[in-house]
């Protein structure tokens, strides 16, 4: 798939960090964890890098209050969920093109393992060519 020269612009949202309840564990969902989100969202740039003004772009704060509230007030068992939910939250606005979102379990409940856990999901506007 070849891309509009208006979908190579990205602004990158990264490094997130929110205490959340999402885990299929009892204690993962009582005691809660940090999360890691990092969020990438492809719309066209031109008229914002031309004008330098804030009403021409888009305006990420909504977007990091509403994954804030979500992370605060909602439980899901899988990570994947809480995913999609956030996925959700980055297509909204309608000159977002293209989205992708990776949420990541910083110290993940699993014996003998100290590493993380990610996923990602990668996903078109509906309306989006």
């Amino acid at each position: 798939m070849s891309l509009s020269k208006s979908t190579t612009d990205c602004l990158h949202l990264s490094g997130m960090r929110y205490y959340g309840y999402t885990g299929a564990l009892p204690e993962e969902q009582i005691l809660g964890q940090w999360f890691e989100i990092d969020i990438r969202l492809w719309f066209d740039m031109t008229t914002a890098a031309a004008s330098d003004r804030l009403e021409d772009t888009l305006d990420y704060r909504p977007l990091l209050q509403a994954i804030e509230q979500l992370m605060q007030q909602q439980r899901f068992q899988l990570i994947e969920t809480l995913a999609a939910a956030i996925m959700n939250l980055c297509l909204a606005p309608p000159q977002v093109q293209r989205a992708a979102v990776r949420v990541t379990k910083l110290a993940p409940p699993v014996p003998n393992f100290t590493g993380q856990i990610s996923v990602e999901m990668v996903r078109p506007h509906a309306e989006s060519p």
